[in-house]
């Protein structure tokens, strides 16, 4: 009879320890794999190529000397397979040439494609490849005339792409990751180079052939960008892209401005013959705080007069050009550039006569810009 009650126990008690229908059922939902989250859709970057050094090649990895605009944006690509991982690309050639040979063409090309990619609900910016001799003067112009909040993005190497440590593969890589950075919105046309992000109205080219060529002298970078990992500082200074006055509508050319460097011992010849050969605009790149001699002023002073725009800029690295100062702009019509370079005012001023030629807006446009 004990022998009989033992067996009836354990046999009890082994079918309390099977799992219920509704447990084994729990169980085996909870043993199949845990499905994955869906990974966000990576963002949509065009890439617009217009040549300059980090499209350039050489004979040899080794030696000075190259060509630039050898390579075409679907090699440039190819070239950066990580990229792929940041955001989906597409290419397009605008032009393929050295930045030294930039021009209104490419200019009004290149704008005019940007604005139209920027309207795109897909695309979440613009990467801009470019030589780096004239990228602030480009990038500065779009900063005037671009409409849209989206990053644009431009980037530049000092060593062609066939060269021993080119710069170039990593410079684009982090142009596109700043491109598809949300935060990289609202801060104006930027420049990505040697793992800094500069603002267009703030970088210059400070060295013929260091990698380290480019600084923010008087305001300083938005940001560092780091293998991709980007930090922003802080947002442009000036009214920029959605918050510009100006406006391509209706632009099919615009107006002559030159760069006349003043110097010792100068006179007004030049300043007279670039009013001849069709200046409407000229900004001195004068000594100190855009000062020029006593001839110089006068011959300026009679072309203001006769309502050419003339801006007074400096050709030292750094520092703010003063309104009347070491001259009377006010009695002379004259404009002071403040913190642009003469050649950023240059493309300032462009702007600026496709509105007016009254050299005191032209001046409101030098404080807001």
């Amino acid at each position: 009879m004990l022998r009989k009650i033992s067996l009836c126990l354990a046999i009890a008690l082994f079918v309390a320890a099977l799992p219920s229908p509704a447990f084994a059922q729990a169980a085996a939902v909870a043993e199949k794999p845990a499905v994955q989250a869906a990974k966000p859709a990576l963002p949509t970057i065009v890439v617009l190529a217009t040549g300059g050094t980090i499209a350039g090649a050489a004979a040899t990895d080794t030696q000075a000397g190259y060509t630039s605009g050898q390579v075409g944006v679907d090699q440039l690509l190819a070239a950066v397979p990580q990229a792929k991982k940041l955001a989906n690309m597409r290419g397009e050639q605008i032009s393929n040439i050295g930045s030294q040979d930039m021009n209104d063409e490419v200019w009004l090309k290149l704008a005019r494609r940007v604005n139209e990619l920027v309207a795109m609900p897909d695309v979440a910016g613009v990467v801009i490849t470019h030589g780096t001799d004239t990228i602030e003067e480009t990038a500065y112009f779009l900063n005037l005339v671009i409409k849209s909040k989206k990053p644009v993005v431009l980037t530049a190497s000092m060593r062609p792409s066939t060269a021993l440590s080119a710069d170039g593969p990593l410079n684009f890589f982090n142009a596109v990751a700043v491109a598809a950075n949300k935060d990289a919105a609202g801060r104006g046309v930027l420049v990505v180079i040697n793992d800094w992000i500069h603002g267009a109205s703030s970088l210059t080219k400070t060295s013929t052939t260091a990698v380290q060529t480019f600084m923010s002298p008087l305001r300083g970078l938005i940001g560092t960008v780091a293998y991709g990992d980007a930090e922003f500082f802080r947002g442009p200074v000036g009214r920029n892209t959605v918050t510009s006055e100006f406006s391509l509508d209706g632009v099919t050319a615009l107006p002559r401005v030159d760069i006349i460097m003043a110097h010792e011992n100068m006179d007004g010849a030049l300043i007279d013959a670039a009013v001849a050969a069709g200046a409407k605009g000229i900004v001195i790149a004068g000594v100190g705080n855009g000062n020029l001699t006593a001839p110089a002023v006068k011959a300026l002073a009679a072309q203001a007069k006769k309502g050419i725009a003339c801006v007074r800029s400096t050709r030292v690295a750094t520092g703010v050009v003063g309104r009347n100062v070491e001259l009377d702009d006010d009695a002379l019509n004259l404009v002071a550039s403040l913190g642009l370079n003469p050649q950023k005012s240059r493309v300032l001023l462009r702007l600026a006569l496709t509105k007016t030629s009254d050299p005191k807006q032209i001046q409101r446009m030098f404080d807001e810009y």
